[in-house]
């Protein structure tokens, strides 16, 4: 659910709070025996690493404070792990050009002028790089040492079990009766059904909208499933593949690794290197679970895709270029879904608009909803029409201002799909209160043209 306007959180945040009164926490224990490694040579102008990128940051209050509440995906920064607004205001100005002197700089006027000595930068630094906060030399070697387990893996497991959903397979499928059943039953869909779109938001927030979708199931009996997700913390890859298995609570479901391969073959440089992003990612693990309850067991392959950050691998933020870019890939993935051999579906598991301070906004979400809203109506809109063009024409007139994380699915299944007609079943905005800001989620299914018996003159 993380927004696609990552880049402008830094300052947004900043902008949006007072300065308060210096204070470096307090510094992590270091084990006996273990020399402190020495990251840092104390030159003037040496400059230093930069922030992880793959970080979020999300403002809290507690006890009339504020801080920056810090999550990481790969595990490394503790859980839970707060910072104050000041020392935020350092970590912002991490782009891989900042020299010492200019964090001195930073540090005197926090300090109303006070002098500030190398050695207080220098201590700062490394309580920020045994945080695992700095991409630095010790950070990636943590880094590297989760993807080489994750990738002698065979199979993907569980991530978001026992915390998003229940652990215990009983409680897991009570709760996905709960959230089918949470709608009327839907009427039969006029045409065979090709694509469904589904949200990732947490199940106990979009389970009308997640209930919409999935009722769908209920006239489509799939011996494959192709399952596009985000990858909230691709950066610098249009896709990533994996041919892992996945397991959840309901059991293990085959990833079908030869058309995998086939995919990766085509998409050569724009498929990610390794398929580690895999490890922690909801959007694909969320749909898994529901089509693990709803459909036979060992009745379905997957295919699963995660999408990246568009805007930051084209040149030109355009149609026209993805297309370009990406024009052996998405032949291979159309293939696939119109193999007539196989009971192919398609399901892009995606959420809009993300809006409020949590995600960048210098204001709260409601002084935004109305335009969002209209934003991803129209999005919705192209998406039902099959109109790419416009969907593209939308997204770069907005420029990324509401933060849909799920554009690159979105984009990547408009391209995909064959000719069809799309109907949108549910949309939904939830605000998150404690933070001011709000997220908002839609299922829409994708069925084949039917085409109605000439009348007799």
């Amino acid at each position: 659910m993380q927004s696609q306007g990552e880049k402008h959180q830094y300052q947004n945040v900043l902008d949006s709070s007072k300065y308060i009164s210096y204070n470096i926490f307090s510094f992590l224990c270091i084990k006996k025996g273990l020399l402190k490694q020495v990251i840092y040579t104390i030159i003037m102008n040496d400059t230093i690493p930069n922030i992880r990128k793959d970080l979020e940051f999300f403002p809290v209050q507690q006890g009339g404070q504020r801080f920056i509440l810090i999550r990481d995906n790969l595990g490394l920064v503790q859980e839970g792990k707060a910072i104050s607004l000041p020392v935020y205001q350092i970590i912002a100005l991490l782009d891989g050009n900042t020299t010492i002197r200019d964090l001195q700089i930073e540090l005197m006027r926090q300090k109303g002028g006070l002098l500030v000595g190398k050695d207080e930068v220098k201590s700062l630094l490394d309580e920020l790089d045994e945080s695992f906060l700095l991409n630095s030399e010790r950070f990636r070697i943590a880094r590297d040492r989760l993807v080489s387990d994750f990738s002698s893996k065979k199979i993907r497991p569980c991530s978001h079990c026992g915390t998003a959903y229940p652990k215990d397979p009983t409680l897991l499928k009570s709760r996905l009766d709960e959230i089918i059943s949470s709608q009327p039953a839907a009427p039969k869909p006029e045409g065979k059904v090709i694509a469904l779109i589904s949200p990732h938001i947490d199940l106990s927030v979009g389970h009308k909208v997640y209930s919409s979708a999935y009722q769908m199931l209920r006239h489509i009996r799939p011996s494959r499933v192709i399952l596009l997700g985000v990858g909230h913390q691709m950066i610098n890859d249009l896709f990533s593949l994996t041919d892992k298995d996945f397991e959840t609570p309901l059991g293990i479901v085959k990833s079908e690794t030869s058309l995998i391969h086939v995919l990766q073959e085509a998409g050569g440089d724009i498929i990610a290197a390794d398929d580690f992003i895999h490890r922690s990612e909801h959007s694909i693990e969320f749909q898994i679970i529901f089509l693990q309850h709803l459909l036979e067991k060992d009745s379905f392959t997957i295919i699963p895709i995660l999408c990246g950050f568009i805007q930051s691998s084209l040149s030109d933020f355009n149609r026209n270029s993805y297309r370009k870019m990406t024009d052996l890939f998405l032949k291979e993935l159309k293939n696939i879904l119109m193999d007539t051999d196989e009971e192919t579906l398609l399901i892009a598991g995606v959420d809009f608009s993300h809006i409020g301070p949590k995600f960048g906004h210098g204001m709260p979400a409601v002084h935004l909803e109305r335009q969002s809203e209209v934003h991803d109506r129209k999005l919705l809109q192209s998406l039902s029409r099959l109109d790419a063009d416009h969907f593209w024409e939308e997204s770069i007139n907005a420029k990324d201002q509401f933060n849909v994380c799920g554009f690159p699915a979105m984009a990547c299944l408009l391209e995909a799909l064959p000719q069809c007609k799309g109907k949108i079943l549910d949309y939904q905005i939830w605000h998150e209160e404690a933070s001011r800001s709000a997220v908002s989620f839609s299922s829409v299914v994708f069925t084949e043209i039917v085409d109605l018996p000439l009348s007799l003159s």
